[in-house]
């Protein structure tokens, strides 16, 4: 498969862990998001969302949203466990990811770290909004390991994609003790780099 999108998106890297983690094959195309490049009449035609990432499967088909793509991915994995409460659980929480976490930590982080404006300049109500979202992910992790069930699923990378990278936005995380646990727990079974 081939995967159009950015490697500095929290979107997009949930799409890489997924197929990482999984042995999934596939062909990265960086896009410059900044350079419009997810806006060409290409792009487009695979995606009318106009979002990162998207991908384009062998058999032309193509997936946009990166939820759904990792949903897709991970089925029939212990990403996304059989029993239907468990997957409505995991739902619950990357639908809310969407709504309240991304738009907020994600939305300071651009200004941060896309557009380089500073600290101080960032949207005051998406920074309440980022804080108030990683303190509730913070309060749910002092009773589990992960998110649903007892070991990584799609609802930990859904939430793992911009909440590892919130200190590029200006986020501290170091107060947050259960949720810098989860990102370590997540980082080890995923094998990756501690970003902090």
């Amino acid at each position: 498969m081939d995967v159009f999108g950015d490697r500095n998106s929290g979107n997009c890297l949930k799409v890489r862990y997924t197929a990482d983690h999984l042995g999934l094959p596939y062909r990265w195309h960086e896009l410059d998001l900044m350079a419009g490049e997810s806006r060409t009449d290409a792009f487009l035609a695979m995606s009318p969302f106009g979002q990162v990432p998207v991908v384009r499967f062998d058999d032309g088909r193509t997936l946009a949203q990166s939820g759904a793509i990792i949903r897709y991915l991970a089925r029939g994995s212990a990403l996304l466990p059989e029993d239907a409460f468990a997957q409505a659980e995991i739902d619950q929480w990357m639908f809310w990811e969407q709504n309240f976490h991304e738009p907020n930590v994600a939305g300071a982080r651009f200004q941060v770290f896309y557009r380089k404006e500073p600290v101080e300049a960032r949207d005051p109500l998406k920074v309440e909004r980022g804080e108030a979202a990683l303190d509730l992910m913070n309060e749910a992790l002092n009773t589990r390991d992960f998110f649903v069930g007892d070991g990584l699923t799609i609802a930990d990378i859904a939430l793992l994609g911009y909440t590892r990278l919130a200190p590029q936005g200006g986020f501290e995380l170091d107060g947050r003790r259960a949720l810098t646990r989860w990102i370590a727990r997540c980082e080890d079974v995923l094998g990756l780099p501690a970003l902090h």
